[in-house]
């Protein structure tokens, strides 16, 4: 994440998430979360201003939310829908599942479609092996999918 001049009111906001938050115990995590929920990804210009906040440096912000999946350094389109990846849901056909459904929405794991009707993400397991393969969508999980019901989601998320 390229670090930006900061704008007023992403310093602004991102000191409220992080004033609100700073007094828990390893704050890090709850605020990234926070900042996230705040502005729907995490900003660059918040990455600074976190590591003032904690007396750390701008590299260990930036570690933690490159290496966990659900930070984004974008905005999100205005669905998200995660297939899960885990290999409950592999054995039970979801790597066909993350080829149609990545077709049907002309983009790849990690991406927003062109017309910011929906971001794309890969998810580790949703506790459904039982029911694989899986899916959330706008923080729903979905059971069983096959091509009807991911033809009906494609189809509700670009409408």
């Amino acid at each position: 994440m390229a670090v930006q001049p900061a704008s007023t009111e992403i310093v602004s906001r991102t000191s409220a998430v992080i004033n609100e938050l700073k007094g828990l115990e390893g704050p890090l995590l709850p605020i990234l979360h926070g900042i996230q929920d705040e502005f729907g990804y995490v900003p660059g210009e918040s990455l600074p201003v976190i590591a003032e906040a904690l007396n750390i440096s701008n590299a260990e912000v930036h570690g933690v939310v490159t290496f966990y999946h659900d930070y984004r350094n974008h905005p999100a389109g205005r669905h998200v829908l995660k297939i899960c990846r885990a290999e409950a849901c592999q054995a039970m056909g979801g790597d066909s599942i993350a080829a149609r459904v990545q077709q049907l929405l002309g983009v790849g794991f990690h991406e927003t479609t062109a017309d910011g009707s929906v971001t794309l993400e890969p998810i580790y397991c949703l506790g459904l092996c039982a029911c694989a393969p899986a899916a959330m969508l706008d923080g729903e999980v979905i059971g069983r999918l096959d091509e009807e019901k991911l033809e009906e989601i494609a189809a509700e998320v670009r409408s």
